[in-house]
């Protein structure tokens, strides 16, 4: 099948695809394979290898799939989970403490929402942002106490924060996953750049919000403001004695200075055996494994060595799924390039020139609204725009990499019941579902338009 009626089960194809995830509750895993390798035969693509009679050969469905699974494996693998690791250990020495109370420094106490808003922002760039939310709740509550700002305000406020970072920056696996999937791994330090440039609408529209809805919407713990709350003395207490500032920023800055410098290298064309040095270093997989160090010093410096290997264990636990969904999406986006459906949308591609930015951001927000996973939502989006770049105009590294951000602006528009994430932030700010609606998912929808706002302004002047 060809033409437009391929361009038509395509579509199809991918509401099918939603439908099994958000209704039917199957695994994105499953899902994605298997629309995969019914639009592969659809599309024509032959059972097995054949050779054709200019003497090439035409890889048949089994090896397309093989060929997507493993190549996601070969570039983003190593890189989630030395991201995740990172992220852990941050968690268990109580760096991503500290590292918020440096905000809470820089900002002051008297603007407590903002406070949460940018403590959420830094600490969720290697932190998941369900478990960031978790880790900074009770600081959260503690400033609710202290500072009688509005519950709701710094609920939506810390959310807003930790979602920002988790779509936009880097090591977080989703960015990861959707730059590599979209050919611009090694460019990493330009996406995380990006990423932070392009956070300061959303963050912006979100504390504006926030401040507003929280003199509409209240939550339960607002009524009793006596009932015990854990402080932050307490808390850190926890964890015997925190990180000093710079082992708490180690893991993640040192492996951007790496980076930087290997960017640095290559624009500045050096030569011998720093330059060499430089790029090693500065390569992803190296720049991480550098950062994970870092952070395995700093375990044991809290004297925890003991659980490096449970950590470690709960790690590869954790971003085993995300990294079979993103070796999934490589598969989907193997098989669309092995059809004939971009050879025909690149001699009619007047319309999806037109939308430009907006395609990717659009689709993304479908499949985040439908099936609630934000990482799926990027990871999917970004296998099946990566064969259409060059229909879509998008051919550089800062072009494409503003693509990924609008997968990003996307994967953070709508988080609702199907988001593990909305109940961590309702349940945890103790708000029912319906004042979640109120609060949390207006706010993504407001942080999804202002995001792609930013981006669209964006790709007019950066090229």
């Amino acid at each position: 099948m060809t033409g437009f009626p391929l361009i038509i089960i395509f579509i199809l194809a991918i509401v099918l695809m939603i439908v099994m995830i958000s209704k039917f509750k199957i695994h994105p895993f499953i899902s994605i394979m298997c629309i995969s390798l019914v639009l592969g035969l659809l599309a024509g693509i032959p059972l097995v290898d054949t050779t054709l009679e200019d003497g090439t050969t035409k890889s048949g469905i089994a090896t397309v799939i093989g060929q997507g699974f493993s190549g996601t494996f070969t570039s983003i693998g190593i890189v989630i989970i030395l991201g995740a690791l990172i992220g852990s250990i941050l968690e268990k020495t109580g760096a991503a403490l500290k590292l918020a109370d440096m905000v809470i420094k820089l900002v002051g106490k008297k603007r407590p929402v903002l406070a949460m808003e940018l403590m959420g922002w830094v600490v969720s760039i290697p932190v998941f942002c369900d478990s960031g939310f978790v880790i900074l709740n009770p600081i959260r509550k503690a400033l609710v106490k202290r500072t009688a700002a509005s519950s709701v305000a710094m609920t939506v406020g810390l959310a807003a924060g930790l979602f920002a970072s988790h779509v936009f920056i880097p090591p977080t696996p989703g960015p990861i996953a959707a730059a590599n999937t979209l050919g611009i791994g090694d460019n990493l330090l330009l996406v995380m750049g990006l990423g932070v440039l392009c956070s300061i609408f959303p963050l912006i529209a979100a504390y504006i919000y926030a401040k507003h809805i929280g003199t509409k919407v209240k939550a339960d713990d607002e009524g009793d403001m006596a009932e015990v709350t854990k402080t932050y003395e307490e808390l850190v207490a926890e964890f015997g004695k925190l990180p000093n500032g710079f082992m708490a920023l180690a893991p993640i800055i040192v492996p951007i200075i790496l980076m930087a410098l290997s960017s640095i290298a290559s624009m500045a064309k050096w030569t011998g055996t720093v330059a060499i040095l430089c790029k090693f270093l500065g390569t992803p997989i190296i720049a991480l494994a550098v950062g994970t160090v870092f952070a395995a010093i700093q375990l044991a410096g809290a004297g925890k060595t003991k659980d490096f290997y449970d950590i470690c264990n709960d790690t590869l636990k954790t971003v085993g799924p995300i990294l079979f969904i993103t070796a999934a999406g490589g598969v989907l986006g193997k098989v669309i390039a092995s059809s004939d459906m971009v050879t025909y949308i690149s001699e009619h591609a007047t319309v999806l020139s037109v939308m430009g930015i907006f395609f990717p951001f659009l689709l993304s927000a479908i499949l985040k609204s439908a099936q609630g996973s934000s990482t799926v939502a990027l990871t999917t989006t970004a296998g099946i725009v990566a064969p259409l770049l060059p229909v879509l105009g998008f051919v550089t590294p800062v072009q494409i990499s503003l693509v990924c951000m609008a997968i990003g602006a996307g994967a953070m528009t709508v988080s609702h019941a199907n988001d593990s994430y909305f109940w961590v932030v309702t349940n945890f700010g103790a708000m029912s579902p319906d004042r979640g609606y109120k609060t949390w998912t207006t706010a993504t929808l407001i942080m999804g338009i202002a995001a792609i706002v930013e981006i669209a302004i964006l790709s007019l002047v950066l090229h």
